[in-house]
């Protein structure tokens, strides 16, 4: 039996989970958190570049349950992307190098938005730039557009070679892309940083300091796959991103540093696969989630996620999934002598 959700909002605008499970109601728990100006139903957020354009979905969640959909990254124009192959399996993980194939802004608008909002999404647009005007154009147009509740700057791509993650390697070009960006548009900036720097907490302050409303994180890990008995590269582009939960444990331990660093709101992504994974990057940090390879596993995820988190509030009598929010305790544990 597929497990319906579905949120009521009370007078004072907090959104509390029931979950119907065919024998009756659990406790109220209040899910929803805040990303700068924007409120969210719950943390649970579809990652971008996983979740199509969140309409081909529509057949395995409710997206209106959801706390938000980042749509697959948009350029100004459409864009091919890399040839096949553009996906490969690895250990616990996946490498792709899709080359943020896309149908372009205006396209989108036109062709998805309007289901989008007659489903009642909350839409995070993932938006790329070649250059730095590319990103400014794409939040001028959006800005005017009806449905787009906060913008996600993607300066991290791993496997195209101009624009983004040009920006996302460079703290003074991460901090000039945010900046730019925020001088045309009122909607919520959230950068998506890079794993591949050798420090994400300074690109998250730099993210900060030129007024980011939050910061997303981890972006895939640049990696490569051979296939030995040609001794070829198994992608078309040679390196591509992996993800998946083989990644999950640094992932984690960056949205830790990233959280110390900087009072903004942190999204933490990578490799979640069940309620105790996202609950592991929200007590170490993370005001929200994305889960992104999971749907490829299991499209059916979501309910599961939500009802894992709302057993794991009640037990822990956690009245507000934001209190829960970095509270790990890294305080010295006792010694305990064990004897011989």
């Amino acid at each position: 039996m597929l497990v319906q959700f579905s949120a009521a909002r009370i007078s004072s605008g907090i959104s509390l989970g029931i979950w119907d499970v065919g024998f009756g109601a659990w406790d109220l728990t209040d899910l929803s958190v805040e990303i700068g100006s924007l409120r969210l139903q719950n943390p649970l957020i579809a990652a971008s570049g996983c979740f199509g354009y969140g309409v081909e979905y529509t057949d395995a969640v409710d997206l209106s349950t959801l706390g938000g959909v980042a749509v697959k990254g948009l350029f100004l124009k459409e864009r091919e992307g890399h040839p096949p192959e553009r996906i490969v399996e690895t250990p616990s993980g996946m490498l792709n190098a899709i080359g943020l194939q896309g149908i372009g802004v205006h396209r989108f608008i036109r062709e998805k938005l309007p289901e989008l909002r007659r489903l009642r999404a909350t839409v995070i647009f993932n938006i790329c730039g070649s250059t730095l005007d590319e990103y400014v154009e794409l939040a001028r147009i959006l800005s005017d557009a009806d449905g787009v509740a906060a913008l996600e700057l993607n300066i991290s791509c791993p496997n195209i070679k101009e624009g983004g993650i040009t920006f996302g390697c460079s703290l003074h070009g991460t901090f000039d892309v945010v900046s730019a960006v925020k001088k045309v548009t009122s909607l919520p900036i959230i950068p998506k940083l890079t794993p591949n720097v050798t420090d994400v907490a300074s690109f998250a302050r730099a993210s900060e300091d030129a007024g980011a409303d939050a910061v997303s994180l981890v972006n895939t890990f640049l990696a490569m796959a051979i296939d030995i008995e040609t001794r070829r590269p198994k992608l078309s582009n040679i390196v591509g991103g992996l993800s998946g939960p083989a990644i999950r444990p640094i992932a984690v331990r960056m949205v830790y540093e990233c959280r110390r660093a900087v009072k903004i709101p942190v999204i933490g992504m990578g490799g979640i696969a069940s309620a105790r994974d996202a609950l592991e990057f929200i007590i170490a940090g993370a005001t929200a989630v994305q889960v992104g390879t999971a749907n490829f596993v299991d499209p059916f995820i979501w309910p599961k996620l939500l009802g894992g988190i709302d057993d794991y509030m009640r037990r822990h009598n956690v009245a507000r999934i934001a209190d829960l929010v970095g509270t790990i305790d890294t305080t010295a544990r006792e010694k305990q002598w064990i004897s011989s």
